[in-house]
């Protein structure tokens, strides 16, 4: 299986560089608008919390943020395969692993690049900085230093220092095994063990297994120069010289004879079919060599139907991904005020992602990865984005911490922390990773009708690449060539579909159609052919009526209200036959739907029953409980104006209707979306916050879209077009290229519905 995921320099970069150089920022979490405030937030205010940590250093973690802070330190001595790239070329993967915290765990991270080879100022400069975290994540560090470094941090320092590359692999790779045995029915003090590969992944790796009960004996060892034996001389140190086993076996080879589990931290192509054809019954293979395994899933399999094989890639079942064991060793780390992560909370955090493997997957991560999850051998490791994660495994490692005694604040009731961990979840990411699987599995023919502009055309390859569906750009081959070329995406111009509106071979059948549509409303032939032949709008929507492509994404480059004029030249997209515009606002861990930002200008009651029908429909959709309520300047109707009134009858409506879903009104926005606000009013039949506001009028809900947008740098989605027969998806002007891809996916996500 290869990945459908590729990935070019050029976009690389772009996604680096735009819309702002690197992965992450830094946001104040208290106001820092009035004299007041930063007299509190700094002089004289910051003196009081000052004084209370010099009185009692555990108040550091009351009043700061160094209790959910971990520093991402590394000297670029290792980076990723790529080699010793020295410090400041590491701070790309340093910023992206400080991401990856905050996504998965809510953790806050920086990331701190050392420029030194020397173990011993490295060390140093690690020490001095302790204070200012709760956790230290040490990454892409060669071997021996990162062992000598490790060791001596953990020493001198009253935090957990953890180094990811030795020990996350370990915990994933532990996980699997658990569950790899469970399958086969072995127990791990039986199993004879070889680990090629005795870097620093590797040694970690046997040194957790041997914790959780394998044998010294029953594990060999190998490295470049063969099996690591008693009495071996040649390429030796310490830490390998600690699993040196008494043993006749000199070659990988002849360890692998009779062997029950293969683990692989080495190099493409180290072991053979041959090699796995010797295994033991239902052998265990972890080839986890990046970014190509030492034996692929299918060679192994050729050989031997029973084996269990996990890699390290993503394209293959049973990937050993550390992001499945660091955000949340920390996450409960950091929540027992830890001293240290210590074997017990690594062994906790491995048992839990494999219990949590043997449990039923839900549907929502079933629908993000496009398959029916079951355990099994192709199901032994949890999925990176199971919303599972964040609240059973930092649970595990927190009481494994406080029944090891390396918790200095004890979590008393377990029941609220969960709870609280399960707060810590952004529901907007389950719910964009929903709306990328629904539309990888439609694999929609994707017409994009603006082939000159580089923003779309970007979009375009990033949907083919994406492995979503075809993508088919409207434009002159030489055009679309020359500006491809010009965004560095020159191997694209064969991967994508160009169709010239001028010359294809169906340009007589659409405007045989655009002729019987529109020949009573003032249009003669030779605007038929000036529209089909050269507006790529509606050449677009023609491709789309007559079964040539599946979805259409347009409006980048012109007024969507213009751009609406020409798609209904073809299709019937009016207020009239039921088309409503329904815009996705996400900012902070929220979602809300408005709507109508697109069709209705001024809607009357019915309308906005219908504009409501619409957004529920749009919620569900996205994976959403619709709660809709109708905005206005008053509630519940105080005041009562004329332009209130039809917001205080638009619920009437639904009610006459019976929909089946939550809806309330008139009430202003801070009623609808604040639970607090909403508690002033008992009747009130929404029982959660708003995420479906419908607007008095299409003015009011574009300002509140723009507002949020630019105001509080919120991300939009939309507007989303709904009530029209075939998927189409209009852009603003300012779309980027991603904005443009999501509108994209969004119309895959129509097909067939």
């Amino acid at each position: 299986m290869s990945s459908n995921n590729k990935v070019t320099s050029e976009e690389a970069l772009a996604y680096h560089l735009e819309p702002k150089p690197g992965k992450y920022e830094i946001t104040a979490s208290k106001p820092m608008t009035t004299q007041r405030d930063l007299s509190l937030a700094y002089s004289p205010g910051v003196a009081v919390p000052c004084e209370a940590i010099a009185a009692n250093p555990e108040c550091a973690y009351d009043y700061t943020t160094k209790g959910n802070m971990v520093a991402v330190i590394s000297n670029g001595t290792a980076v990723l395969g790529l080699g010793n790239l020295g410090a400041l070329a590491s701070k790309p993967v340093m910023e992206g692993k400080s991401v990856l915290f905050k996504r998965f765990a809510d953790v806050n991270s920086i990331d701190l690049e050392l420029d030194t080879e020397d173990a011993d100022e490295f060390i140093n400069a690690v020490k001095l900085m302790g204070p200012s975290f709760g956790g230290i994540n040490l990454e892409d560090i060669k071997a021996p230093e990162c062992f000598i470094i490790e060791q001596r941090l953990k020493e001198i320092m009253d935090i957990p220092v953890f180094h990811d590359d030795q020990h996350g692999t370990a915990v994933i790779c532990a996980a699997g095994l658990i569950n790899a045995l469970h399958i086969s029915g072995k127990k791990i003090e039986d199993c004879r063990i070889v680990l090629n590969g005795a870097g620093a992944a590797g040694i970690a790796c046997i040194e957790l297994l041997k914790s959780m009960g394998a044998r010294h004996e029953n594990c060999i060892v190998c490295d470049t120069k063969g099996v690591i034996y008693q009495g071996r001389t040649e390429g030796m140190n310490q830490w390998k010289s600690a699993h040196a086993v008494t043993t006749e076996l000199r070659s990988l080879e002849e360890a692998m004879e009779g062997a029950d589990v293969f683990l692989g931290v080495s190099a493409k192509g180290a072991v053979t079919p041959e090699m796995v054809a010797g295994m033991a019954k239902d052998p265990v293979i972890f080839a986890m060599a990046n970014p190509d395994p030492e034996i692929t899933p299918e060679e192994a399999h050729a050989v031997r139907e029973d084996a269990i094989v996990a890699t390290g890639r993503s394209d293959y079942p049973n990937q050993v991904n550390n992001v499945l064991g660091f955000p949340y060793l920390f996450r409960g780390a950091l929540d027992i005020h830890a001293r240290a992560i210590n074997d017990e909370m690594k062994i906790a955090c491995a048992n839990a992602l494999a219990e949590l493997a043997r449990e039923d997957v839900p549907d929502e991560v079933d629908m993000a990865y496009g398959r029916k999850l079951a355990f099994g051998r192709d199901y032994i490791i949890p999925t990176p984005f199971d919303p599972r994660l964040i609240y059973t495994i930092p649970t595990a490692v927190a009481q494994a911490g406080m029944d090891t005694g390396v918790a200095r604040r004890p979590i008393i009731d377990m029941a609220g922390y969960e709870a609280s961990l399960k707060e810590r979840m952004d529901p907007t990411a389950s719910i964009l990773r929903g709306i990328h699987a629904r539309a990888k599995a439609a694999q929609a023919r994707m017409v994009f009708a603006e082939g000159d502009d580089p923003r779309v055309l970007r979009a375009a390859v990033n949907y083919q690449r994406s492995g979503l569906g075809q993508a088919v750009v409207i434009g002159r081959d030489e055009d679309v060539a020359e500006k491809l070329t010009r965004a560095g995406l020159s191997d694209a111009i064969a991967e994508i579909e160009v169709t010239n509106a001028a010359k294809t071979e169906y340009l007589s059948d659409y405007k045989s159609f655009l002729y019987k549509r529109l020949q009573r409303n003032g249009f003669d032939r030779g605007d038929i052919h000036r529209l089909a032949a050269r507006d790529r709008h509606v050449f677009a929507s023609l491709m789309l009526a007559h079964g040539h492509a599946d979805g259409m994404v347009t409006g980048a480059t012109r007024k969507s209200a213009n751009v609406l004029k020409l798609i209904n030249h073809v299709f019937d997209a009016t207020a009239e036959t039921g088309s409503v515009g329904i815009t996705a606002v996400l900012h902070n861990g929220r979602i809300v739907l408005i709507g109508d930002t697109l069709v209705h200008e001024w809607p009357e009651p019915e309308d906005l029953a219908n504009i409501a029908e619409s957004g529920a429909a749009v919620a569900r959709a996205l994976g959403l409980e619709p709660r809709v309520a109708f905005v206005s300047f008053s509630t519940f109707g105080y005041p009562d104006t004329e332009r209130s009134h039809k917001m205080h009858l638009a619920p009437g409506v639904l009610e006459q209707r019976g929909v089946d879903f939550e809806f309330e009104g008139e009430m202003t926005v801070d009623v609808a979306m604040n639970m607090q606000a909403m508690a002033q009013y008992p009747f009130s039949r929404l029982t959660a916050p708003a995420n479906v506001l419908v607007m008095p009028a299409r003015h009011s809900a574009s300002i509140s879209v723009k507002l949020m947008q630019e105001m509080a740098d919120a991300t939009v989605i939309g507007p989303i077009l709904t009530g029209i027969d075939k998927p189409i998806q209009l852009c603003s002007t300012v779309a980027t290229a991603n904005d443009i891809l999501n509108m994209a996916i969004l119309a895959a996500n129509q097909v067939g519905k």
